[in-house]
């Protein structure tokens, strides 16, 4: 069956991003949308993305929807459930896009909806935020969860799965408490990880600020999502504590038997540490999939010249290839050439690679 009214409580990145993929997809689907700030709203209609502005989750059109998206925090969807319980018919799907699931499963239970409530994790995102970073191609060959309520429909699941699959998605059923406790470790963890060692750094600094100076791509890479949304994080962090605490648990527990390794000089127990996680880590797949996306980069060598980084970039331009950032690289510790280039996608960074060697410069890929 094809849907074709869609809800959105919420339109940040991954609601905006849900609703500009919507659009291009279905181009004759109509979508309608309540935000927070009036102006996110007027934007989405002024771009096309929604086609009508409803006043509050309280608002009738709500009725006409097949599906409707809560695309706020953990505590605004719930309220958001209180209010469509009274408006939407039986047969319109409610599903929500949050990372932690039990607190909203548990809802929708108390107020009747099993069934009718099927819960949602795009595993894909941003460090930035906001409908002004939203995207119509977010959710392509990332991992879209599924977390059916008791009750739920087969047949709702399913087309709710067909739907992700249109988003370009890979859809993956499961229960609602698994799902937490693996979003804990895959996703929750590193957000926490990435925040501790950006801030141990800040507090060992110098007043010079040398560390911060200094510190190499491999750093930035890792404590990119460090930059993200701090509101969403302490909701995130809240709603699944007993998952992440256990979680964190063990990650102390390696941490500080890492630490007593080194202070006994213990050289094979560190290097077992470092070859049990390179094994590992080489078993993954080297597909995007996940909250936390790839970073397609390549790094060249240039002459340290006047119209030497705009001539690359005007190169690659010319040969229809968007950058998505450039920098020097003033740490070489751990990465080969003096520029850093990143790409949107894969197929371009690796087209940038060729054509920058057509042209003599030395490129490595990453």
């Amino acid at each position: 069956m094809e849907w074709n009214n869609f809800g959105f409580i919420g339109l940040g990145l991954i609601g905006g991003s849900l609703a500009k993929t919507l659009k291009r997809v279905r181009p004759d689907c109509q979508i309608m949308a309540y935000t927070r700030t009036r102006k996110t709203a007027q934007q989405a209609l002024e771009e096309r993305v929604i086609d009508q502005i409803c006043e509050s989750p309280a608002d009738t059109a709500f009725a006409s929807c097949d599906y409707i998206f809560l695309c706020a925090p953990v505590g605004s969807n719930i309220e958001a459930l209180h209010t469509l319980k009274e408006i939407v018919p039986e047969s319109c799907i409610l599903t929500d896009v949050g990372s932690v699931k039990s607190d909203i499963h548990q809802a929708a239970s108390q107020l009747g909806l099993n069934g009718r409530f099927i819960g949602g994790h795009p595993m894909t995102g941003s460090e930035k935020s906001g409908f002004v970073n939203a995207n119509a191609h977010l959710f392509e060959n990332s991992y879209y969860i599924i977390t059916p309520s008791e009750g739920s429909d087969p047949d709702r699941i399913e087309s709710y799965r067909a739907l992700a699959t249109k988003f370009g998605a890979l859809p993956i059923v499961l229960d609602y408490r698994q799902h937490d406790f693996v979003t804990a470790a895959v996703s929750h963890l590193p957000h926490l990880i990435a925040a501790s060692l950006v801030n141990t750094v800040h507090d060992l600094d110098s007043k010079d600020e040398i560390m911060k100076m200094i510190a190499a791509g491999g750093f930035k890479d890792i404590t990119r999502i460090a930059s993200s949304s701090p509101e969403m994080w302490e909701h995130i962090c809240i709603s699944n504590r007993d998952n992440i605490s256990k979680v964190m648990d063990t990650f102390i527990e390696l941490l500080e038997e890492s630490r007593d390794q080194m202070r006994a000089g213990n050289g094979q127990g560190i290097y077992r540490t470092f070859e049990r996680s390179r094994d590992y880590r080489d078993s993954f797949s080297s597909s995007p999939l996940g909250a936390i996306k790839k970073i397609y980069t390549i790094y060249c060598d240039i002459v340290d010249e006047s119209g030497a980084i705009a001539t690359i970039a005007t190169t690659l331009a010319v040969n229809g290839i968007s950058i998505k950032n450039i920098g020097i690289v003033h740490n070489r510790e751990f990465e080969d050439g003096v520029l850093r280039i990143e790409f949107y996608e894969e197929e371009p960074s690796l087209r940038a690679a060729e054509i920058l060697r057509q042209h003599r410069y030395q490129v490595w890929v990453r």
